[in-house]
């Protein structure tokens, strides 16, 4: 039972599936609502409807699409994988050769799901932020979706033998799974990076005044190293897969909310106006940045 919840990748499904879900259900209730944000206090986030809701949906289903093309690698021979060397791995990651350690890779989960709701339930209890709890959702959905089009993408197409797999000192039957070929890149590191660094990112952007942002921005360097040791010490990932791993998961959680925040002083809308002269009549579409 302990070694089927290793290398088996349907718990990752069924969730994936359910956050799909949730994302429909967001994208309905962003767009009933879209009337309501023009009355409100002005907010430190824009959404470009005729892009975020089709972005994020899309993207979604893309990450859920690529990871039951994941989930289904066929397995490797003993003959492959006992005729492994360990000498053809580069010199940055050949030392993080390793047996599994179940141990670890059990630990390893506990900031990968702790870290995907956080966010959210700091939407809801920072009263700055739960005026834009739809908004913020649907951008921290986006910015999630973003990494697992990485991360599917990725380990879709780079059939990268794990650490674990190298050593005769792990289980054969785990050596062989498809999943053993998983190891580009780190997803569970991407995700945490991605929800904790998001979840500081807006935080610092509601308090720009506040010291606190920096205990965010902390806890989010702290979870996100904490998963990429487990991962390291499993014998799961080469600190090659979890640098990178690490570098898109942060860069998804930073750059979302970036590139949605209003500027000081401007407002972010398409309008659309008349136009005429002695020549020529027509419109003008205008997108203000």
């Amino acid at each position: 039972m302990c070694i089927r919840y290793f290398i088996n990748p349907g718990l990752t499904i069924t969730t994936l599936r359910k956050i799909t879900l949730c994302i429909v259900a967001l994208c309905a209730v962003l767009s009933l609502q879209a009337q309501a944000d023009s009355t409100t206090s002005p907010s430190v986030y824009h959404i470009k409807k005729a892009i975020d809701l089709p972005l994020t949906g899309v993207a979604a289903a893309w990450t859920l699409y690529g990871i039951g093309r994941v989930s289904n690698k066929s397995h490797s021979t003993p003959e492959a994988v006992n005729a492994l060397n360990k000498d053809d791995i580069n010199w940055f990651d050949r030392w993080a050769v390793r047996p599994v350690s179940h141990s670890a890779d059990k630990l390893s989960y506990i900031p990968f799901y702790a870290a995907m709701p956080l966010p959210l339930g700091l939407f809801w209890v920072d009263k700055k932020m739960r005026k834009d709890f739809f908004k913020l959702t649907l951008l921290y959905a986006e910015a999630m979706a973003c990494t697992g089009v990485l991360y599917s993408g990725a380990t879709m197409y780079a059939d990268r033998y794990r650490p674990f797999v190298y050593t005769t000192e792990s289980p054969m039957d785990m050596r062989v799974a498809g999943s053993a070929r998983n190891s580009f890149f780190a997803g569970h590191v991407a995700l945490v990076g991605t929800s904790t660094f998001f979840m500081a990112a807006t935080y610092a952007a509601y308090h720009p005044n506040s010291s606190y942002k920096w205990v965010f921005y902390g806890g989010a360097a702290t979870l996100t190293a904490a998963t990429a040791y487990l991962r390291h010490k499993a014998g799961m990932h080469f600190p090659s897969d979890i640098v990178i791993g690490t570098a898109a998961g942060t860069l998804s959680g930073l750059l979302v909310p970036h590139f949605h925040k209003i500027k000081p002083g401007k407002t972010n809308y398409l309008s659309i106006l008349p136009y005429s002269n002695s020549l020529s009549h027509g419109v003008i579409a205008r997108w203000k940045l």
